[in-house]
């Protein structure tokens, strides 16, 4: 199932979720920009490469893409669940709450493959860490979404709580499954990441103050 939209009013313009949006997108311009070999050299320079952790890579990593899939699948996603995250943080506390989930994400990623020497790019964990944060505050929002029945595709509002879990299951399992495999320590999809964001975010989102509004007004789903 594929989410496209969600029932959850947002009560502020979501000027940092469109920014990440906006810099995400230019980033991943940038690099169909280079010759291969150029490309190639950029995304291991600032890619996460576990073997050879660097901080400032954790960082550069989260704004890095593989493909026009890959960061247009990520950029959907936080656009449907980044704007109430941050209608209920602010601005500023919404920036640094995604920025950590994504520090989270990738130390979970490379606690999973340490010795691992291809570069792991992607908002994926921190925007994992905005679902999980959505999952805690939001979870009877409805989310409208494409699933397939054999060979037809309809949509059905499904609760937020059964659509995150269930999302967090698939990405457990997942990573599990390639312990101890080649894909956890030669690439792949960074499961590990999805994890230690998804559980970060719904940490941290109850470890922050939230902004005074949200918190005198009832969800209007619950």
């Amino acid at each position: 199932m594929f989410p496209l939209r969600d029932t959850q009013p947002s009560y502020s313009k979501p000027a940092v979720t469109i920014l990440l949006i906006a810099v995400n997108i230019l980033v991943f311009l940038f690099e169909l920009s280079l010759d291969p070999d150029t490309q190639n050299a950029f995304i291991a320079h600032y890619g996460l490469i576990p073997d050879r952790l660097r901080l400032s890579s954790i960082f550069t990593s989260m704004f890095l893409h593989g493909g026009w899939m890959h960061v247009l699948g990520n950029m959907w996603f936080l656009w449907i669940f980044g704007d109430n995250i941050e209608d209920i943080l602010g601005h500023g506390k919404y920036l640094l709450f995604y920025l950590l989930c994504g520090v989270v994400a990738a130390l979970a990623q490379f606690a999973a493959s340490p010795f691992s020497r291809v570069p792991t790019v992607g908002a994926s964990g921190a925007i994992a860490g905005i679902m999980g944060a959505y999952m805690i505050k939001f979870p009877h929002s409805r989310i409208l979404s494409l699933v397939t029945i054999v060979f037809f595709f309809t949509t059905v509002e499904i609760p937020a709580w059964i659509m995150l879990i269930y999302w967090f299951v698939i990405q457990f399992f997942s990573g599990v499954g390639t312990l101890g495999t080649s894909q956890a320590s030669q690439g792949g999809v960074a499961f590990f990441a999805h994890i230690g964001g998804f559980v970060a975010g719904g940490v941290l989102i109850n470890s922050m103050a939230q902004r005074q509004r949200y918190t005198r007004r009832r969800d209007q789903c619950w």
